[in-house]
């Protein structure tokens, strides 16, 4: 936690700002990620210069990074530095271009850290078009040595967004659901990490279980499921401050929360009576409204990005599939006819697809499909793959992934296409992964 708190404060200090670049009228360098099979884009990103005699390894730490950011989404293909012909030593003259393109590098990312006066970091780079033979892009970050990983995924997001158009996610967070111990005595904690599993920090101990994690527009506060005094009830964690309250003491159980795009309402089940149904709660005066009224089991709530749905899961049509409804809870409808039964439904930060599980008999696997039902297609094909969580461009998701047997529980990303399966490397087993909104 006190190494968060650490981050947190430096963020307050972070500053951003331009080199003068000379963007083209048409820029060549670009990758279109809407087609159905890209070919990564061959890049070239040295190992970022120092600007004075101590400051090496923190180039070799940041440019490692970003190469690993822009490998990981897919879309790019780091050239090895064992094979550059042009030794970069300054960031301000122009490259030699044909050097660039004598090992098939498209672009090249050239960049300097300096340490200040004042003790903090000043990173600037550069994106280059080889091919064009012009600078797309200059930037310079100052901020404090320790947050030189984050300032890694802000450049990372910057090269990202333009070349292909679409905001990066890198400069994100997870929180997630650590798991270790044996299968009747599982441990499960709440911890949160790096979008690329860098800095794990648990945020609860592991003395009571807890599930669904779900984090606020701002990043800064989760809601989550905790067994707390044995009973399941839903609680909110400050992650600045480590504090961590109950949302509303109802006699029975409650549970699958989720914030409202304002985060100023929260969508929660709440059993009764053995009947579970979704209500909403205003964060700032506490009052709740029931939703839905149906005898069947309704819950795993997602608010549309504009706040004007929630689509949820319901098994009222005698299996369980996804609806829709208004969020005052009027024009319940079901959007889901194809096979098997489908629930978990997280609606895209585009609002164009809604992510869900599907289960067929012993299968599990993780599909999209529009807001009304219709372009269903399956994204992942493993055992037990479930709970799908969205980057905050709408373009790659994470989920939770386990081997036969429900052994080891590990999370995945893929991106929505159904291309670029990886694993998250995470401390142990891992679970229920949800992704922040980027970091303000």
């Amino acid at each position: 936690m006190k190494r968060f708190l650490i981050l947190c404060a430096a963020l307050a200090a972070l500053l951003v700002g331009a080199l003068p670049a000379s963007t083209p009228a048409w820029a060549a360098l670009q990758v279109d990620v809407n087609q159905g099979n890209v070919q990564p884009l061959p890049i070239a990103i040295p190992d970022f210069i120092p600007g004075g005699p101590n400051d090496a390894q923190s180039g070799v730490n940041i440019a490692g990074v970003v190469r690993a950011d822009l490998e990981r989404s897919g879309l790019f293909r780091p050239l090895d530095q064992h094979g550059f012909t042009e030794h970069v030593t300054n960031i301000n003259a122009v490259p030699g271009f044909p050097n660039w393109r004598a090992i098939n590098a498209q672009g090249l990312v050239t960049g300097q850290v300096t340490q200040q006066p004042d003790g903090r970091l000043r990173v600037d780079f550069r994106l280059w078009d080889v091919y064009g033979e012009s600078q797309m892009l200059g930037l310079q970050f100052f901020t404090t040595p320790e947050n030189w990983r984050r300032i890694a995924h802000m450049v990372s997001d910057a090269i990202y967004e333009r070349i292909t158009g679409e905001k990066g996610y890198f400069d994100t967070r997870i929180v997630f659901i650590s798991e270790n111990g044996p299968a009747i005595k599982r441990v499960k904690r709440l911890a949160i990490m790096d979008e690329d599993g860098a800095n794990p920090i648990f945020l609860t101990r592991g003395d009571y279980m807890v599930l669904t994690p779900r984090f606020n527009p701002t990043a800064q506060m989760i809601a989550y499921m905790s067994y707390i005094g044995a009973k399941p009830r839903i609680y909110l964690f400050d992650i600045e401050t480590g504090k961590q309250e109950m949302l509303g003491n109802f006699p029975n159980m409650t549970f699958s929360p989720r914030f409202s795009p304002d985060g100023n309402q929260v969508a929660l089940t709440l059993e009764t009576a053995g009947n579970s149904d979704i209500y909403l709660m205003d964060l700032r005066t506490r009052a709740i409204r029931r939703l839905t009224t149906d005898p069947a089991i309704d819950t795993a709530p997602s608010f549309s990005p504009d706040g004007r749905q929630i689509a949820f899961e319901s098994d009222r049509g005698s299996s369980k599939q996804i609806y829709v409804m208004n969020v005052d809870g009027s024009g319940q409808r079901r959007i889901s006819f194809g096979a098997g039964e489908n629930g978990t439904p997280v609606w895209s930060p585009r609002g164009d697809l809604l992510a869900f599980t599907k289960q067929q008999g012993s299968h599990f696997t993780i599909g999209v499909m529009h807001p009304d039902g219709s372009g269903e297609r399956m994204i992942t094909n493993g055992y037990h793959d479930e709970g799908p969580t969205w980057a905050p461009n709408g373009r790659v998701l994470m989920f939770t992934r386990e081997a036969p047997g429900g052994r080891g529980a590990q999370i995945w990303s893929v991106d929505v296409t159904g291309r670029n399966e990886r694993r998250v490397l995470t401390p142990g087993d891992a679970s229920d992964p949800a992704w922040s909104p980027l970091i303000q």
